[in-house]
């Protein structure tokens, strides 16, 4: 499928250049730094160097200090508390978070991960009764419970308080609870909106520490756990999720908790440096697994192990890797059979949308496969299956296009419906699929814009291969941890040749194991090119082309090397 490259202008030429000579670096990294809005030696500074004392208060949160008193008053009383959190990777790290800190000083103390099909997402009635059945009277909710108006009032007639922890978007109306904290809050002035839900959870916990005088340290025993929920979420990491996550991810490479260490084995890294792709691509997957497949409280029960239950780790582990499996095996089946209905149809290839529904899909995982059918065919996409009755399903979108207005424009044919701009749920009666089909459509075709059908790669900048080198390479990983906000930088090198050595590789040869030189330079440079190998006969034909690539290390054989990884290639148009 053809790519458009859309290559970042060139930063201030002269803020550039004063970056470049107080740091002592080439042009294009202090370019880098200078579109990451990083402009002086200072900036760079924290930026490379990030503390945890930049943290910012926990008490600039609006209702913090209502929070913590409501805390210390269920203590002092003797209060049965629970803690309450979503099923996917952020509720559960949060849950796991909170509950482990606070288990330390307090007894009387529970969790509830509700179940994905029978109660859905967030916080539910049945939560709520079993809470008071067990004589529950806090509950601490986490990525969750913003707009929960209702069940939080409900809750209360209960003789239940809420103290809502999340990170969404809130409602005209808060919930009466004894505190909401919520950055997105258009009343909270707190400075950093972008923290995860396990992130706001975190700065409960350091509050309370504060308040209390309880050791930090004690909390930053915990931090792998935001790592991995700023990962697993997709929040920007940048402000306090750049701390976080940078200091979290060192916790998770030197002394993970009992239950990540083993997730960590069971997928096959121990002995090697833990990354951001890392936790999205393996360790996530493994934890959200539990609630796709089987119970989300499963993770946590495992998130939350100490040394004294490590018999019982392994076994735990092997169960959350085994949903993932079958996670993985449904995931791959209803992505072929989805693909191949596409594929195989005319009709549905002209279209500028993709909506297809079978009863019998696994509700777990149409998400997933909403999202790698938008990567294969790039259109906005909503995948349904059947649950009590009602088609339920999710979509994603492409770059730029605002899917929840799009599925917003088709609400009176909506049980109910939720998200944001790229990624959404929704409810309908299955007689209304048909109609929901022409209209969703119709509103795609009318306001989505040609090239938004064209994917896009956003490129950083123009680099030469010669300047590729180990002290380049040593600044650049001091960029990350990467991901939005602070993605891991794309290059683009115009004119390059094989050096004569590229071959097609793996076993059906469609994999590209590139000798690449440039105009006016004696380097050569290695590269590999996944899903090219179709381009190794015009590369051979001694044509020029454009590439567009991240650089690697690649380990073989105990040795080090630096390697260009190839996201396009382009012969002929230069006007991308």
């Amino acid at each position: 499928m053809e790519k458009r490259w859309s290559i970042k202008p060139e930063s201030d030429p002269e803020m550039v250049s004063h970056l470049a000579e107080v740091l002592n670096i080439n042009h294009v990294l202090a370019n880098l730094l200078v579109q990451r809005g990083v402009t002086n030696y200072d900036e760079a500074k924290a930026f490379f160097r990030p503390k945890l004392t930049d943290l910012n208060n926990p008490f600039l949160m609006k209702d913090m200090e209502r929070a913590v008193h409501r805390i210390n008053k269920a203590f002092d009383a003797n209060e049965n508390i629970m803690i309450y959190g979503d099923y996917d990777v952020d509720g559960t790290t949060s849950v796991a978070l909170v509950y482990s800190f606070l288990k330390v000083h307090y007894e009387k103390l529970q969790f509830y991960i509700p179940n994905r099909y029978e109660e859905g997402y967030g916080i539910s009635y049945k939560g709520i009764d079993f809470a008071a059945e067990q004589g529950i009277t806090l509950v601490i909710a986490l990525d969750c419970g913003i707009k929960a108006v209702e069940k939080v009032a409900y809750a209360k007639e209960k003789g239940i308080d809420f103290i809502i922890c999340d990170h969404h978007t809130p409602g005209d109306e808060l919930p009466e609870a004894a505190a909401c904290l919520d950055p997105k809050r258009s009343d909270c002035h707190y400075p950093d909106k972008n923290l995860s839900g396990c992130g706001v959870g975190f700065k409960l916990m350091q509050a309370f520490c504060r308040f209390n005088d309880f050791k930090e340290s004690e909390l930053y025993d915990l931090i792998d756990l935001v790592a991995v929920s700023i990962a697993s979420d997709i929040v920007p990491i940048i402000g306090e999720n750049r701390i976080l996550a940078y200091y979290g991810l060192q916790k998770l490479n030197s002394s993970p908790g009992i239950g990540l260490k083993s997730i960590i084995k069971i997928a096959g890294m121990e002995g090697r440096e833990i990354t951001i792709s890392d936790i999205v691509f393996k360790i996530g997957p493994r934890i959200n697994a539990a609630g796709r497949i089987d119970a989300g409280s499963d993770a946590v029960e495992l998130l939350v192990c100490n040394q004294e239950n490590e018999h019982l780790v392994k076994e735990m582990s092997e169960n959350i890797d085994a949903s993932n499996e079958t996670r993985k095996d449904l995931d791959r089946s209803i992505t072929i059979e989805a693909h191949d209905l596409i594929a195989n149809n005319e009709e549905l290839l002209k279209k500028k949308s993709t909506i297809l529904y079978n009863p019998d899909w696994h509700k777990g995982v149409i998400g997933i496969v909403a999202s790698r059918l938008t990567e294969s065919f790039y259109r906005p996409t909503v995948i349904l299956t059947e649950s009590k009755g009602f088609a339920t399903g999710s979509a994603r979108s492409v770059e730029g296009f605002d899917l929840y207005k799009a599925i917003e424009s088709c609400s009176d044919l909506l049980e109910n419906f939720g998200g944001h701009m790229y990624a959404a749920g929704l409810t309908l009666k299955i007689e209304n699929i048909p109609v929901f089909k022409e209209r969703f459509e119709k509103y795609v075709d009318e306001n989505i814009l040609p090239e938004q059908l064209v994917p896009q790669i956003d490129v950083d900048s123009l680099l030469h291969l010669k300047d590729i080198n180990p002290k380049f390479n040593r600044i650049l990983k001091q960029f990350r941890p990467f991901g939005p906000g602070n993605m891991k930088p794309v290059f683009v090198t115009r004119n390059v040749f094989d050096y004569g050595t590229t071959k097609a590789v793996g076993k059906d040869k469609d994999h590209l194991k590139l000798e690449l030189i440039e105009e006016h330079s004696a380097a050569i440079k290695q590269g590999i090119a996944f899903s090219m190998g179709s381009a190794l006969k015009k590369i051979k034909e001694n044509n020029a082309f454009d590439i567009c690539y991240t650089v690697e290390e690649n380990f073989y054989n105990g040795v080090t090397t630096l390697q260009v990884m190839l996201k396009d290639i382009k012969f002929q148009d230069r006007n991308n």
